[in-house]
């Protein structure tokens, strides 16, 4: 696709891919082994824009597209999926508080969030309320000038780390039309948090519970209007899913590329493995299905940034289709280390740890077929 990628684009993947190979993959594996949060190599990248890529330019931000954004997930996470996958959860929420925020909520927040001397969280997720996410129970009841929030979040991205909880909220009655956005500090008194999560991958950021004990926050930290909440987290969650499909084609071409390095070292039988057209057939399907999986999420992307009629279904399939490949690309680059793609002393087995929660989160595949189907028979 880099035929269709203007100069500006390219340079911005350029300059995300350097950035990677200086300071992301070099580390990556020990953050990984050690749960390391790499804060203040995220800063870094933060100086680079990476903190407000979507962010408008009047506020600070970078005011790039959905493509730039894709092309700069994939560029990272072909050293470290989980560390990409942090700047688009960042990203999503500092977005949220932009597009729909009004300019109290926006100057008291984003020229922090944009630097990322803060952080950001997007908290829709429940305990009782996953894919069923208009079925929240954390309430937000209006009491003068503050709402006074209470629930439980789970899953979240950040938890108990970032200073910034973007959070859907019950403020009316049952369904998406009762839920609101606010903005929440982490210091404000009831925040709490649970353990961090013990978990199969994206050891490189802190996920956990997040509380709110009768938490009073201001009614100037509403985004957007009263009931207006579960459309925002849904417009996220539209270059939210382009995001992370594009933190699977990254983390799968690195393994891909990987995989062709192995095979062409390795000799058994008395040849190179790449030798062998088993061998040579693996990585063709591996090949081309990344390549389609990367052309589809291209085009999702720049329907986003557009605001096309049928955005929402592009991401979807983006999403199923590059985190489906993605995973099963790097279960067949695994296979062709043999034993040794078992082992952390080779990246594979990270990345296959790392990719198969992007099939789970912002919408698992089955949410994302749903969406699809629904959309072809409306």
């Amino acid at each position: 696709m880099n035929y269709h990628l203007t100069d500006d684009q390219r340079a911005i993947q350029d300059m995300a891919r350097k950035f990677t190979a200086d300071a992301i993959t070099p580390n990556a594996a020990a953050w990984d082994e050690h749960k390391v949060f790499p804060r203040e190599v995220i800063r870094r990248g933060a100086e680079l824009g990476f903190g407000s890529i979507y962010i408008a330019e009047a506020m600070g931000g970078c005011g790039l597209g959905r493509l730039e954004a894709a092309l700069i997930m994939e560029a990272m996470a072909y050293g470290c999926p989980s560390t990409s996958a942090f700047f688009s959860i960042h990203n999503m929420a500092a977005w949220m508080i932009d597009a729909f925020g009004d300019q109290v909520v926006k100057d008291a927040y984003l020229p922090k969030l944009i630097t990322m001397e803060h952080m950001a969280s997007y908290c829709l997720t429940e305990p009782g309320a996953g894919s069923d996410a208009a079925a929240l129970k954390t309430t937000a009841r209006r009491d003068g000038d503050h709402y006074v929030l209470s629930g439980t979040k789970a899953f979240i991205s950040g938890g108990g780390e970032n200073d910034v909880y973007v959070v859907m909220a019950r403020t009316g009655g049952p369904g998406a039309r009762g839920i609101s956005c606010v903005v929440v500090e982490k210091d404000m008194p009831g925040v709490s948090f649970g353990a961090q999560e013990r978990k199969l991958g994206w050891h490189s950021q802190p996920t956990s519970m997040v509380m709110f004990d009768n938490v009073r926050v201001p009614v100037a930290n509403l985004v957007g209007e009263e009931g207006q909440g579960f459309r925002i987290a849904m417009a996220g969650l539209d270059g939210g899913r382009i995001n992370i499909g594009a933190c699977s084609l990254g983390g799968a071409q690195r393994c891909l590329d990987d995989a062709i390095t192995y095979v062409k070292e390795r000799n058994q039988f008395g040849q190179r493995i790449a030798d062998f057209q088993s061998t040579q057939f693996t990585l063709a399907d591996m090949a081309t299905r990344l390549e389609a999986a990367r052309a589809l999420l291209y085009v999702a992307a720049l329907k986003v940034s557009e605001g096309a009629a049928d955005k929402t279904r592009f991401a979807a399939m983006a999403k199923l289709m590059a985190t489906e490949s993605g995973s099963a690309v790097v279960n067949n680059a695994l296979q062709l280390h043999g034993g040794y793609g078992y082992l952390m002393d080779y990246p594979v087995e990270r990345f296959f740890r790392d990719l198969r929660v992007h099939e789970i989160l912002e919408g698992t595949s089955q949410i994302m077929r749903f969406v699809v189907g629904r959309s072809l028979v409306e």
